[in-house]
């Protein structure tokens, strides 16, 4: 039955997809803000779709951490699914991706009339200027910028090292930092085609005010508040150290 779900769910997405890809690539004559209502018609049919069909459902912990000005996300990458859920929790966004994303036919050609920043991952100091550049245009635009500190879908109970480019935005920008962990990997994996029922948590920390912070301060303080909520939120993840393990 899951397998049957999970199939019908793609083929409902796909199909749901693409006249919004066409859609949204001929907005482009509009402004940004037309775009961006376009993209939240699909989005509402892909959240209803999750539940109709896979029985997935959502519950945020922490709504009351959100500031009111644009910030900077960091957020734990498990999964498909916060690239859209993301979007229903916090005003309108952008994610920093990698550029291959916009060769997708369709899907690409939403996010490339959305403005997303895309970075070539290849080129390290040209990203990270992408980034600075292109982010402190969107937040001054009014958009949040949605990073994934480690840069790649993570399994629930790893961890990839936390890159410090969306600290260093924060720092440039003057704008504070939101760590944000979830658990949409224990329902649906990375790269899976079989994607469970379930609740996923999303949990928002206290905001990271980027005065008199590094950006490597920054970066630990996020990933610190991130992990730790991660085994909060899967703890089934995380074994217990031996009693006789040095403290970390």
């Amino acid at each position: 039955m899951v397998a049957l779900r999970s199939t019908l769910f793609l083929l409902l997405v796909s199909v749901w997809t693409i006249p919004f890809g066409v859609l949204v690539s001929l907005a482009v004559i509009f402004p940004i803000g037309v775009r961006y209502r376009v993209i939240a018609l699909w989005r509402a049919g892909f959240m209803a779709l999750c539940h109709a069909v896979l029985g997935i459902r959502y519950r945020v912990i922490g709504r009351e951490n959100i500031p009111a000005e644009p910030s900077v996300v960091l957020a734990k990458h498990q999964s498909a699914w916060e690239t859209v859920g993301l979007q229903e929790v916090f005003p309108p966004l952008v994610f920093v991706l990698k550029k291959e994303l916009l060769r997708l036919p369709f899907f690409g050609w939403g996010l490339a009339a959305l403005k997303m920043i895309s970075i070539d991952r290849a080129a390290a100091k040209d990203a990270l200027k992408q980034v600075f550049e292109q982010g402190r245009e969107r937040l001054a635009a009014g958009y949040w910028v949605v990073v994934f500190p480690e840069g790649t879908r993570v399994a629930p109970g790893q961890t990839c090292r936390y890159k410090p480019g969306g600290a260093h935005l924060a720092v440039r920008a003057g704008t504070r930092v939101v760590p944000v962990a979830h658990d949409a990997g224990e329902i649906w994996g990375r790269n899976a085609f079989r994607i469970l029922p379930g609740m996923i948590t999303v949990s928002i920390g206290p905001p990271i005010d980027p005065a008199d912070k590094s950006a490597a301060r920054i970066n630990a303080l996020a990933s610190a508040w991130i992990e730790g909520e991660m085994r909060r939120l899967s703890p089934h993840r995380y074994p217990a150290a031996p009693a006789d393990a040095p403290a970390v």
